[in-house]
């Protein structure tokens, strides 16, 4: 391996590592993922009730490009190429990962059992660099928002424009 090649895969572990969230374009729309990075590969899980929808395209065999982001500034930080393998429920591959994947799950509903539910109902992904990093795009790939049933949106009280006003006069 050249010196380029290596310092391309310590950029891309250590950046992986930090950042708790990456960008994952499949055949479709990239797709903000929370992941874990476990003997030098990024897990992630999802496709399940309650769990991150997972890009399209994502399947055994498959190629997906990682756009790693700036734990910070939320800046990109490094792209790279990964081939993508889905990890068999209760080998001994996915027992490690979903280890580890578990300690990084936040707010999920059943802890207890939430290792089982994956099993049954989630997929849980390998998501292993394939050569060096790749270039940077220009410009910002600026996207609309995809389409989900979640939402944030309500009316804003009555009140509140008077509260707030009320509080820079003083």
């Amino acid at each position: 391996m050249t010196d380029d090649t290596l310092l391309g895969h310590a950029l891309v572990e250590e950046a992986t590592k930090k950042s708790g969230l990456v960008w994952v374009r499949g055949d479709g729309a990239a797709r903000a993922l929370w992941h874990v990075w476990h003997e030098g590969a990024a897990h992630v899980v999802g496709d399940g009730p309650g769990e991150q929808p997972l890009p399209a395209g994502l399947v055994e065999g498959a190629t997906a490009e990682v756009t790693v982001r700036s734990k910070d500034k939320g800046g990109r930080v490094v792209a790279w190429t990964a081939a993508v393998s889905e990890l068999v429920p209760g080998s001994e591959a996915w027992e490690s990962a979903v280890g580890e994947l578990k300690g990084k799950r936040l707010n999920a509903p059943d802890a207890e059992t939430m290792t089982e539910r994956w099993a049954r109902e989630c997929r849980v992904l390998r998501l292993t660099p394939r050569g060096s990093t790749t270039d940077h795009p220009h410009g910002s790939l600026a996207a609309t928002p995809l389409p989900t049933p979640a939402t944030t949106r309500h009316a804003i009280p009555a009140g509140l424009p008077r509260l707030l006003l009320k509080r820079k006069k003083r």
